[in-house]
């Protein structure tokens, strides 16, 4: 089991920045990959950034370049830094560890509770 809680969201004007934070425990944090979805009101829920054990990540085109996933696994945690955000950008954040990656048959997910970022001025 691992418990996910995200931290960080809220309200923020275009152009502005936020960092998420996930915090989690139950598991061998540096063997899991660490990812964040989103989920717009009306839409389906999507990967936007993901960072593995060895420290590679990989974003969705639609966040590239503004934000930066990132880990300390001394401190089980995942971050979210987010730049030049944009009204879009609005959703419910969540918070994803896929633990076993080392071994594709048994990787198992598990999420956070969410939080909600709102971009508006």
């Amino acid at each position: 089991q691992v418990q996910l809680v995200e931290s960080g969201g809220g309200l923020v004007q275009p152009g502005g920045s936020l960092r998420l934070s996930c915090a989690a425990a139950g598991s061998a944090f540096s063997g899991n990959a660490m990812a964040w979805y989103r989920q717009a009101p009306g839409k389906q829920r999507e990967l936007i950034a993901i960072i593995i054990p060895g420290g590679s990540t990989n974003y969705a085109e639609s966040v590239k370049d503004r934000f930066t996933i990132s880990r300390n696994n001394a401190k089980n945690t995942a971050y979210l830094q987010m730049n030049s955000l944009k009204p879009e950008d609005t959703a419910v954040y969540y918070c994803n560890a896929k633990t076993n990656w080392g071994s594709p048959l048994y990787v198992m997910d598990y999420w956070g509770k969410g939080t909600l970022v709102t971009v508006s001025s």
